[in-house]
């Protein structure tokens, strides 16, 4: 039987809500991902708002049609009861080839049942070079 991670967050089972984000992000599955999300999640993510799993089914689809061979790392930043805070970095490339490393902070906050219900994303785009890649693929 897995694990249930829901709030008040031990730093154990913060690190495992990370890593557990972590791998479904990896899959680039809307679907998958979307289930981490209550049914009416709020986002913001850069400077898009939205809210509701479809939205952020369609929002992760577009993303993964965009940023193609998309690899994530999350990091623990903090945590309290219902709240976890990250650092992480991804890297992927779009269309013609050109890479981007992306850096950001989100702020996660959880139901009673650990779903996210709130997620608020920062976070930069740069350009690198194919061969300055950090992230294994």
């Amino acid at each position: 039987m897995t694990e249930k991670l829901v709030p008040p967050f031990t730093k154990e089972t913060a690190l495992k809500k990370v890593q557990l984000a972590e791998d479904n992000w990896n899959s680039c599955d809307p679907e998958r991902v979307s289930l981490a999300y209550s049914e009416n999640s709020a986002w913001r993510n850069r400077d898009q708002f939205f809210e509701g799993r479809e939205a952020i089914r369609s929002f992760l689809a577009d993303k993964w049609k965009r940023e193609l061979d998309y690899k994530l790392k999350k990091e623990l930043w903090a945590y309290t009861d219902n709240r976890i805070s990250v650092r992480f970095e991804y890297e992927w490339h779009d269309a013609n080839g050109k890479w981007y490393r992306t850096h950001g902070n989100e702020q996660w906050e959880f139901d009673e049942d650990g779903l996210m219900r709130r997620r608020d994303a920062s976070l930069n785009d740069y350009e690198i070079d194919e061969k300055d890649r950090r992230i294994a693929v």
